[in-house]
Parts: structure tokens; sequence; C-alpha cells
């Protein structure tokens, strides 16, 4: 399920060292919040934790990619590695 259709397309990179991931984290959260949904909403769309998405948005612990790319997914954005 795609939730927010007007930022399809947007690219959140994976790079090397903190400036990706607070990237990612950055992202995530605004487009969620865009979407106007929660935390434990967009853990159930994805299929993740609620703990998870709270690491992704936050660039903390050591969530696995098929998290974020589940997550990124059902908010329309594309995941690119660089």
């Amino acid at each position: 399920m795609l939730i927010n259709p007007s930022i399809i397309g947007t690219i959140l990179p994976i790079m090397d060292g903190s400036e990706g991931v607070d990237e990612i984290a950055k992202s995530v959260r605004d487009a969620r919040k865009q979407a106007g949904i929660t935390q434990r909403d967009l853990a159930d769309l994805s299929g993740v934790s609620e703990r998870t998405i709270r690491a992704i948005e936050t660039g903390t612990g050591n969530p696995s990619m098929a998290a974020v790319i589940a997550a990124a997914r059902v908010l329309g954005l594309r995941v690119e590695v660089r």
C-alpha cells in the first residue's frame, strides 16, 4: 500500500557515514508525518515493528535494509545505493 503518492520518486541515498543515515531518518520521518500516519501505522503497513520504525527515524540501532526499504516503499520513497 502506498501512502503518499505526492513524493513518489524521492530518493533515499544509502551512503557510507552518518550523513546517509541522517538523511534517510529525516526523509522517512518527514514523509510519515506528511502522510499523517503514526509510527505504529507505518510499522503495520510495512510489516516491521514500531521499534524498528523508531530506529529508522532516529538513525539509531541497526535496522535491516529490508526494513528500511519496506518502510520507504509504503511512503512512496525509493532507496538507492550510492
